[in-house]
């Protein structure tokens, strides 16, 4: 039998001990659990003879401190502490209860290295080291919960109890210590956890996140499929809680009380999208949201990590000016997210409840007050905050999608409320039957999964990802010379009856001149010119610069193929009433001019 000396204490790697009587005087609730370090405990580190329980945490005599009779030396020792945005009390050193906890849970003392008896007792392991299991914290607890430190400390915090809980252990003026969460002589709730923590039953009662009663995470019945990886590896099948649902496992979908990989948050996983990821690839959650994320447009919620990189997601940043970051919490707030639909558009719908936004007059939504609109929540990062460039460069060109939906605008699609012309022929379409001019719709009636199940596809709803860029659900092409087709424009024809379109109900022939019998939506879009809807268009809608012509039915032209006739500054639009107006620019290098390309 191999052994080996560490701090004092002999290590027997055996395979099996003799059973002897255990210290009658033992608290009854510590006896059949891995707390039981005697010669009968049931854990695999143990002592090699020694059958007294107590012994290694108490004796009678010379025990320092004298409460709780401690039988372990408190060395000196600096730890490195939890650290959050989130948190308002300041944890200090470990002190009280949780420094007697960690002279064997920081591995610094070995386990039978006490003070009563002198020489220390002899332990006995199997199952690998104990630097390589869970409860071994070692002296960074930056990726732990934070203990020594008042609760009071933390208090007014809308998602603290107001009051500290009256059934957990606290010290002193409300001190919480490791003793508050565990109890180190009774096992019934595993863990030595002081509360059954099924369905979080332990985390909620100190902490209490707005909207959390109604929540997926709460109240889902989801179970694991089986497949890769384990989304509870810790708390799920074949462990000790043996939880099986998303509701059972509560808070621990997502954080960890102790070892943590993203320490800020006690997060499961450092990267925040790998939090997320391990239920909502399909294995646990309906739809596959995972795999939206490797499309070629998505948004890129792998950038940023929280500790890693700037421009991270933090709590308190302003949503009206946000840092070029996007995560999964920046549109949904998994403390409250749940599957309720929106009444109707523009009401944001349970998935995206409960989070920050920007209005279209450009004010930050807050706590305790949040988006009630979905635009608003995509206004966090495509308003005043956008950096990038436009994706068609236009007469007026902005990438600010607030004030591009602003209802002042000459035009503009109707997302943030109804639009502004009463005639639209060529709505409804046969895919959406029930839109008028009179409608509101929603960003993602566009930005979309191109498998999502609005157009068919049994995919995830939302901007998570799509084969068709900028992250729309269907094609639309925006290259000149474009041959025009259901699939080329099927974006547009979503909403635009087709038929209605080609046959010029909205966009007329002209009437008059030489051109007469020419133009219309037809001879735009027909094989003599394969000019994109796109080159007059402006998608979001158009902002009146008061020098560029009207800007009425979404006019505004792709300056990549329309230019400024030698009479105009720029390309000209003059609109003379319904389904009437004229044109003074170059197009495909032919000159128009108003006289001669007026419609009708």
């Amino acid at each position: 039998m191999n052994n080996t000396v560490r701090r004092g204490m002999v290590i027997f790697f055996a395979s099996a001990v003799l059973a002897l009587p255990i210290c009658a005087g033992a608290k009854t609730g510590i006896i059949n659990t891995k707390h039981n370090l005697s010669l009968s405990g049931p854990g695999d580190i143990k002592a090699l003879t020694e059958t007294r329980v107590c012994v290694f945490c108490h004796t009678p005599h010379n025990a320092a401190p004298a409460t709780p009779l401690w039988n372990k030396r408190i060395d000196a020792k600096s730890y490195t502490l939890y650290s959050s945005t989130t948190m308002g009390a300041k944890p200090f050193q470990p002190t009280g209860p949780t420094r007697l906890c960690l002279t064997c849970h920081d591995g610094t003392i070995a386990l039978g290295e006490v003070l009563q008896p002198a020489e220390g007792i002899v332990m006995t392991m199997q199952g690998g080291i104990p630097s390589a299991r869970r409860s071994y914290l070692g002296t960074f607890l930056a990726n732990d919960h934070p203990v020594s430190f008042s609760y009071y400390d933390s208090l007014p915090n809308p998602e603290l109890a107001p009051t500290p809980p009256s059934n957990l252990l606290l010290y002193g003026n409300g001190a919480i210590h490791c003793s508050t969460c565990h109890d180190a002589h009774d096992n019934a709730n595993k863990k030595f956890l002081a509360v059954n923590n099924v369905n979080s039953g332990l985390c909620t009662l100190c902490h209490s996140k707005n909207g959390w009663t109604t929540a997926s995470h709460r109240t889902s019945p989801a179970t694991w499929n089986g497949g890769t990886p384990d989304p509870w590896p810790r708390t799920g099948t074949n462990t000790d809680f043996n939880w099986t649902t998303v509701a059972q496992n509560g808070c621990e979908n997502c954080h960890t009380p102790h070892s943590a990989d993203g320490p800020e948050r006690l997060l499961n996983y450092l990267e925040e999208e790998k939090n997320c990821s391990p239920c909502h690839n399909g294995n646990v959650a309906s739809k596959n949201i995972q795999a939206q994320f490797q499309k070629v447009s998505r948004h890129r919620v792998e950038m940023t990590t929280i500790g890693v990189t700037p421009n991270h997601h933090t709590a308190g940043e302003s949503p009206a000016f946000l840092t070029g970051h996007v995560e999964c919490v920046d549109c949904h707030n998994p403390h409250a997210s749940n599957d309720t639909p929106a009444a109707s558009p523009p009401s944001v719908s349970g998935s995206l409840k409960s989070v920050s936004g920007v209005t279209i007059n450009g004010g930050g939504i807050t706590p305790p007050n949040y988006a009630k609109y979905e635009y608003e929540i995509c206004f966090k990062c495509h308003a005043d905050s956008e950096t990038l460039f436009p994706v068609v460069p236009r007469v007026v060109n902005t990438v600010n999608a607030r004030i591009e939906f602003s209802l002042d605008n000459p035009s503009y699609h109707p997302v943030a409320g109804s639009g502004r012309n009463p005639d639209v022929p060529s709505l409804p379409s046969a895919y959406e039957p029930t839109l008028t001019a009179a409608s509101i719709i929603y960003c993602t009636d566009c930005h979309d999964s191109d498998e999502s199940v609005s157009v068919g596809g049994s995919g995830p709803r939302g901007p998570h990802g799509s084969q068709y860029s900028p992250l729309i659900r269907e094609r639309y092409e925006t290259t000149d010379n474009t041959p025009e087709s259901p699939g080329n424009y099927a974006l547009c024809y979503r909403c635009h009856n087709r038929s209605s379109i080609l046959l010029d109900e909205s966009f007329q022939k002209r009437t008059a001149g030489v051109t007469a019998s020419k133009g219309g939506h037809s001879g735009h879009l027909g094989p003599s010119v394969n000019a994109p809807c796109s080159s007059c268009h402006d998608a979001h809608g158009v902002k009146d610069n008061g020098v560029s012509g009207d800007h009425t039915h979404l006019i505004n032209f792709d300056t990549r193929i329309v230019g400024a006739a030698p009479s105009n500054s720029y390309p000209f639009f003059a609109d003379y009433g319904i389904r009437s107006g004229s044109c003074t620019l170059v197009c495909h290098g032919v000159e128009h001019d108003a006289a001669f390309h007026r419609y009708p």
